[in-house]
């Protein structure tokens, strides 16, 4: 792949997003938006939204950090996820980052780390940070050698499923491709569309895309193709997988009016037994036991393999969500305790309210963990690789288009074939 002018492009194409990222907020933590004459206040802006399974795991964090540190009070505010994307390059290029925020590591967040807008903060990764989250885990927020951020979760892609629909249809729960084509084939010949799917909310969508396409081309071909340039996506298993999507739309398998739902009403469609399949990330663990009536019916399986280039234990995922520290900051030791001690207790509670899979040494009771969480877990622990997801491992303006075209072959404005060729040009531009 062609070097990228990343500072070209962050002033030009991020600049024009200032003003849509403006007005994006949903909410602001209650409890943390006042602050007391002579506080010292860090604002921090995450997409850990009131509905979002992280919320309460980032309340509980900033609790803790708060009561430790007495007159400092965290100003939390969240955005959803796709706004926020748009938000957060804008503030980049505006040079109005708050002093802690949100993002995703690897490709995301290489530009802003490129213009300077991103505090350094080895400094601040003491002996004891070290001995519980381990330097493996911070890969994809170092850059050039230098760590710039810190990680909570390591979530992956799998495929959830509601066990009791299965069983009360008679249709066996699938392990390869062509037994989930099969339970796909079963459901919609009793009338119940089985794949829940926002393709709104683009994210999702891809993460149905990434995991095929995982599942098809293999991890080194995947990273060779979008990241080293050594390989054409132009390829037949990069083929095969954009076919697999355009078969599952024909077929019927994903939910109708994909296209204007957002995850939250598509993701409600599977918890209240509408669909009995959806893919995404971990974090759907711990969604299921807030928001499914019924969290004993569900369980969780790898995203089945399409070819011998993968494996069961290859996963979508890894270490990427990120808090970071703003450059500009006009407290930068405050804040460089704080994202490691906030990133700590995020992990920790999350984890125990199965929405996240810790990446924080686990020094704590951790009985009570539901069990697909536990399974999820098991499946990071077992994993033989983690490929970032394509929007996040890809340069921003390479994601874009690939989330545009990734829309266009949903809805067959482009075929598969047209895809893998405007995919291969883009990535070679």
């Amino acid at each position: 792949m062609k070097r990228k002018l990343i500072g070209m492009a962050l002033a030009l194409v991020l600049a024009m997003g200032t003003l849509a990222g403006c007005g994006s907020k949903t909410e602001t933590a209650e409890g943390n938006a006042g602050t007391a004459k002579g506080d010292t206040a860090l604002t921090l802006w995450s997409i850990a939204t009131e509905s979002d399974s992280f919320n309460r795991a980032y309340t509980q964090a900033i609790a803790d950090f708060e009561a430790a540190n007495p007159g400092v009070k965290v100003v939390h505010e969240t955005f959803e996820n796709e706004s926020y994307k748009t938000k957060i390059k804008s503030a980049v290029a505006a040079n109005e980052l708050p002093d802690l925020f949100y993002t995703w590591g690897g490709g995301f967040s290489k530009a802003f780390v490129e213009s300077g807008k991103v505090l350094a903060i080895d400094g601040y990764f003491t002996d004891e940070y070290k001995a519980e989250l381990p330097q493996a885990a911070l890969s994809y927020a170092t850059y050039d050698g230098k760590l710039y951020g810190s990680t909570y979760t390591t979530p992956v892609s799998a495929l959830f499923y509601n066990r009791k629909m299965f069983e009360e249809n008679g249709i066996p729960v699938p392990t390869t491709w062509d037994e989930w084509m099969a339970a796909n084939r079963a459901f919609l010949d009793k009338g119940i569309t089985p794949i829940g799917v926002s393709v709104k909310d683009t994210w999702v969508l891809a993460m149905t895309h990434d995991a095929l396409t995982l599942k098809s081309a293999g991890p080194e071909k995947v990273a060779a193709a979008l990241t080293e340039g050594s390989q054409s996506y132009d390829d037949p298993d990069f083929l095969a997988s954009a076919g697999k999507i355009k078969e599952l739309v024909d077929m019927g398998a994903f939910i109708s009016g994909a296209t204007g739902l957002s995850n939250d009403e598509a993701s409600a469609l599977f918890y209240n037994g509408t669909v009995p399949m959806y893919l995404s990330g971990s974090w759907m663990g711990g969604s299921i036991v807030t928001d499914a009536p019924n969290p004993e019916d569900f369980d969780v399986i790898p995203v089945p393999v399409l070819s011998g280039n993968a494996q069961s234990t290859d996963f979508m995922g890894g270490a990427v969500d990120t808090l970071m520290v703003a450059a500009g900051t006009k407290n930068p030791d405050l804040a460089g305790k704080a994202v490691f001690e906030l990133t700590r207790g995020i992990s920790k509670y999350a984890y125990l309210d199965g929405a996240g899979i810790a990446a924080w040494e686990k020094n704590y009771d951790e009985s009570g963990i539901n069990p697909i969480t536990k399974k999820l877990a098991d499946y990071a622990a077992e994993a033989t690789s983690f490929t970032m997801w394509f929007d996040t491992l890809m340069d921003a303006d390479d994601a874009g288009e690939y989330l545009a075209l990734l829309q266009g072959l949903y809805v067959g404005n482009i075929s598969p074939e047209e895809f893998v060729k405007a995919m291969a040009a883009q990535l070679d531009k």
